[in-house]
Order: structure tokens, then sequence, then C-alpha cells
């Protein structure tokens, strides 16, 4: 499974017994929004069946002096999220933010071929839908109105930098789409624009997140 073959990296330490233990693998920087969903949702795409490859995460803002080595060793400005393909302990792509797309990322992991090597870590991650499913009960139970359930799901989505599977982030974006183009398009119309249809796709969304959080 693609959690058992995730390696969290806190020091500059860790990163150096990672890349020592696996120096053709992927490095992955977690910033603190939902960019950082997206682009793993995208790079869990691609190394979901590639068992040969580990997975170093870096959470930025808990873990910069990793950060800042992974910088200093490759010569690649700081961003995030970013991911980082090393072979042979060579960094030999890397893409950044809104960068990461799957064109993107197929171009990178031209450079490894895959070895038909099997690699694991007793490392696993969840996730938390908690507070999701607590907008979506207050929503739906009628303890806030659209409007208070708009603002409150969108800047949480928008805020999430949590490392989440693909069908999590699917169910979850399924209500408002892309909120950074939700949220403007709130603003500019001034909270005037009515969704008669959000209320069927708040239940459903719901529906899903519960038996995920149920599997």
């Amino acid at each position: 499974m693609l959690r058992d073959r995730i390696v969290n990296l806190t020091s500059p330490e860790d990163v150096e017994s990672f890349l020592t233990a696996h120096p053709t693998s992927i490095l992955f920087k977690a910033g603190t929004c939902h960019k950082t969903m997206q682009g793993f949702g995208f790079l869990q795409e691609r190394v979901e069946n590639r068992e040969d490859l580990m997975i170093g995460v870096i959470r930025v803002v808990e873990a910069r002096p990793a950060s800042n080595l992974i910088a200093e060793r490759t010569g690649i400005r700081h961003e995030s999220p970013q991911v980082i393909v090393f072979k042979d302990g060579q960094a030999v792509f890397d893409v950044d933010n809104w960068d990461i797309t799957p064109e993107a990322l197929a171009s990178g992991f031209a450079h490894v071929p895959e070895t038909g090597e099997t690699v694991s870590s007793e490392t696993a991650s969840g996730s938390d839908l908690a507070p999701y499913l607590t907008i979506l009960e207050q929503y739906l139970g009628g303890e806030i109105d659209d409007a208070q359930f708009e603002f409150s799901y969108t800047t949480t989505f928008r805020d999430d930098a949590s490392l989440r599977p693909n069908a999590e982030v699917e169910v979850l974006g399924s209500i408002f789409g892309d909120v950074d183009r939700h949220m403007t398009m709130h603003m500019m119309m001034a909270g005037r624009g009515q969704d008669p249809a959000l209320r069927a796709r708040a239940q459903a969304a719901y529906d899903a997140l519960k038996q995920l959080a149920s599997a």
C-alpha cells in the first residue's frame, strides 16, 4: 500500500538517513493550504503502483531545518508544495505549487524507470475527516445557513494541507469545486449567488465521507 511507503522526515538527520537508504526516491514538501492536498493527490496517482519507490514527506512548517537541508544539498529553491525526484542520490527533477500536474509528474518520473522491486516502511499515515463532518452535520441539521456553511467549509478546505487519499479529495471538492475560484466569484457577487443544488451536494458528500471514515 502507498501509505506503507511514506516516511515523515522531521529533521536533517532523517533526510540524510532516508536518502542514504533510498537514493532513488521521491521527496514531497508539504505546505499549509489546499495546494498541498491537490499536489499530493496528483503525486499519489503517479506513485500508487510504483512499489519500488519510497516517498519522504517534509511538513515544512514543523520541519524547516529538514527542508533547508534539501535546498542546500540540491540547489533547488525551497517551495511548498514541492516534488523532487531523486535518482542515485541526486535530484533529477523538481516541480512546485500549481505546476504539480499529472503531465509534469509524468515527465519527472520518466527519469526513474520502474525496477520491479518492492519497498516498504512501517510508517503509516491517516487522515481526519471530523472537521468536515462537523460542518456538514451543522448545515444539514439546520444549525447554520447556506452562507455560514459556504464560508466555514470553503475556508476549512482552503487551509487544509492534509495528505489525503484521492477518494477523500474528490469527495471534499465535490461541493464547491475549485475553492479559490469559488471564493473569488462569491466576493464578486457580494454573496448574492444562490445554488439550489447545494444541499443535495452537501448530503451526498456527507454520506460518502461517513462511508470513507468507517472503512
